[in-house]
């Protein structure tokens, strides 16, 4: 079964990498602190890659995460709707619906401001073919339907930077905005800890440089 897991505030993010230091946004409630992370981060088991045969996004083919943007806990808002609402400001939603239709988002992937809601997108900070690479090939479509709805691993971001990211892992790619990557790694991390996910070396030395900046 799906866990209803609901939706509240943002918390403050942390620290930098090399590149523009912005502190901007934060990350959703249920995210380990760094320490927490840390310690996370050193459990994970570190193993090859599993292959992405059978991986399908599209549900007009197998829809292998289930149908996108579930109303989790059955409040009358999907997960997109959800995220939006939590992460934006000045957010005024559809006439008699759930849905937004304007808000202010400061990007916390570039620090930018984005001011149009269809500039926007939702990101899976653990990308979801990263999650089947790392254990999810083997769950059964109810676990796999859970994990790409949890608030936990979503993060409203500018349309434009989720679409440079794609299915990249943190060795690949790392926000623009340094002053966002401890709290992405801390994300990302608690994200993979909680469904049990691998790692590779190279994406747990990325993760553990990012930890390294929290203050």
């Amino acid at each position: 079964m799906i866990r209803a897991i609901l939706p509240a505030l943002l918390l403050a993010g942390c620290a930098a990498l090399p590149g523009p230091s912005v502190p901007v946004g934060g990350v959703p409630p249920g995210t380990p602190d760094a320490a927490t992370a840390r310690t996370q981060l050193a459990a994970l088991v570190v193993q090859t890659p599993l292959s992405l045969s059978g991986y399908e996004r599209s549900c007009e083919k197998a829809c292998v995460f289930g149908q996108p943007w579930m109303d989790v806990d059955g409040d009358g808002c999907d997960q997109r709707s959800q995220v939006l609402a939590r992460d934006l400001t000045n957010v005024e939603r559809k006439e008699g619906r759930c849905a937004v239709k304007s808000g202010t988002l400061q990007d916390p992937y570039t620090g930018e401001t984005v001011s149009s809601v269809s500039k926007i997108q939702i990101d899976h900070v653990v990308p979801l073919a990263e999650m089947w690479r790392s254990g999810a090939a083997n769950w059964d479509t109810g676990r796999r339907t859970e994990a790409a709805n949890d608030l936990r691993n979503l993060v409203a971001v500018q349309g434009k930077t989720n679409q440079s990211k794609g299915d990249q892992t943190p060795d690949q790619w790392m926000p623009p905005n340094a002053g966002y990557a401890c709290a992405y790694a801390r994300i990302y991390v608690g994200t993979k800890a909680s469904y049990s996910l691998t790692t590779t070396a190279a994406e747990r030395a990325a993760l553990d440089s990012a930890l390294s900046t929290c203050t």
